[in-house]
């Protein structure tokens, strides 16, 4: 009975001459990359063209195990990424010419440059890049978390906003906490993080507390603004990204100097 409605009332709104929106594709792994250590994702910023050299997101420790205020910018490296389809069947090979942002200081992440177009990597290989949100993400947003290392799709929501994460000596703020759902694991870091009713990238998956202690190495804690610190066993993180887009002009080029970019600078 239900499905004759629907039909009765999109007749109905198609003889009246309404548009409709179609609704957001399921989250697959479109535009999910593998790396040798590390998940990450094909992204375009909000103002991309087709022609502009394509971006990969990860993490900063993907990169490297980086120094507290280390930032690195505009740095020639050679590297490979595996780029996944929609059904995690790997589509093709996908190389940097240089890392455009990384560090773990403020923030994990890290923003590699390819030596490929938008538009030559639809060509080649059917593959389409995620887009970064440039909007901040709201509490109980219902997301998936994407791994190209191990092709599997965590589902949960963002349970919280943490003022800062600590983790050894690495601190991260306005951090995403995780429903208990997405129990992410080793390789999973650099996932995007996937807000499901858009379809957009608003965080990248970096850590979690595996056993329980306060603060060390792989056992992030929580702080707040007074200096209270949490531990929660078991619970996972993310970063978010919305902030990346305040960070570049036209094209993918990056200008930390621009309004609003927030970014730790060199």
């Amino acid at each position: 009975m239900a499905r004759r409605l629907a039909g009765i009332l999109l007749a109905a709104i198609a003889v009246l001459g309404v548009t409709t929106t179609p609704a957001q594709a399921a989250v697959d792994f479109t535009g999910v990359v593998k790396l040798s250590n590390c998940s990450g994702s094909l992204v375009r910023l909000p103002s991309s063209a087709p022609v502009d050299q394509a971006l990969v997101l990860t993490n900063g420790h993907c990169v490297e195990l980086m120094k507290p205020g280390q930032v690195i910018v505009d740095k020639p490296v050679d590297r490979t990424f595996t780029l996944l389809g929609g059904s995690g069947a790997e589509i093709g090979k996908l190389k940097s010419s240089k890392i455009v942002y990384a560090t773990m200081t403020g923030t994990d992440a890290a923003l590699y440059r390819l030596d490929s177009t938008y538009q030559q990597i639809q060509r080649q290989h059917g593959g389409r890049a995620l887009e970064l949100s440039a909007s901040r993400p709201a509490a109980r947003t219902e997301i998936q978390i994407v791994s190209g290392y191990w092709k599997k799709i965590y589902s949960c929501q963002i349970d919280g906003f943490v003022h800062q994460v600590k983790e050894a000596s690495w601190t991260w703020h306005d951090s995403l906490r995780y429903t208990p759902s997405c129990d992410t694991i080793g390789g999973t870091s650099g996932s995007p993080i996937i807000d499901n009713a858009s379809g957009k990238v608003v965080g990248v998956n970096n850590t979690g507390n595996e056993s329980g202690g306060r603060c060390t190495m792989n056992n992030p804690c929580e702080v707040d603004a007074d200096g209270k610190i949490t531990v929660r066993k078991g619970t996972n993180y993310g970063q978010q990204t919305f902030g990346f887009a305040s960070c570049f002009g036209s094209g993918t080029t990056l200008n930390l100097a621009l309004p609003g970019c927030t970014l730790a600078k060199p």
